[in-house]
């Protein structure tokens, strides 16, 4: 019994949380999730998301190859006793 009324309990403070710092309006929601929906049905999300991820890892593998360099040098500067 003290499981279900805490249970009831937490479930009605976390629906007043969200009303209370829902970052917009209903309104505003349905009409983004419609707009991405529009978006999703034309494929222009799928091309942005696309864009996005090659973006990613362009910029991941450039990261990669830096970071191995540089501890490629630091390695051999470690092993000549020159740090």
């Amino acid at each position: 019994m003290k499981f279900l009324a805490g249970l009831l309990i937490g479930l009605g403070l976390g629906v007043l949380v969200g009303f209370l710092f829902a970052p917009q309006s209903g309104e505003a929601t349905r009409s983004q999730i419609g707009e991405q929906g529009v978006l999703l049905r034309t494929g222009q999300l799928n091309e942005q998301i696309r864009t996005r991820a090659q973006d990613a890892l362009v910029q991941g593998r450039e990261l990669y190859n830096r970071t191995k360099s540089e501890l490629g040098e630091r390695y051999t500067r470690a092993k000549s006793g020159q740090l």
